[in-house]
């Protein structure tokens, strides 16, 4: 017979309830992009038309290892998200800002 989730976790020392959902946490943190977009409940059918591109686009843009910063950040906007590049040093985290946009000259 299946438990509740919600009993088995009262049942947990405060410990293991850390480190699960410090586990989930990290495991939310990391997705491919096909990943990202299923979390966020859409089908490759649907961002497409969001785009402006047919189905077959998503599907191929999935699947690359390299692409445009642009097209990755169209792509994160039409799923209702904002992208962020981050440079991690052991020192610290550093955001990096501008990417994308057109600097002014002077």
């Amino acid at each position: 017979m299946a438990k509740n989730y919600r009993e088995l976790q009262a049942k947990m020392s405060a410990t293991a309830r850390a480190r699960a959902a410090a586990k989930a946490e990290a495991f939310a943190e990391t997705m491919a992009l096909d990943e990202l977009r299923e979390a966020r409940r859409l089908t490759q059918e649907h961002l497409a038309e969001r785009l402006g591109v047919n189905q077959s686009a998503i599907s191929k843009l999935e699947r690359r290892a390299d692409m445009y910063l642009s097209t990755l950040q169209h792509t994160v906007e039409a799923m209702g998200g904002q992208l962020e590049i981050r440079a991690v040093f052991p020192e610290g985290v550093v955001r990096l800002r501008g990417l994308g946009e057109r600097r002014r000259a002077g």
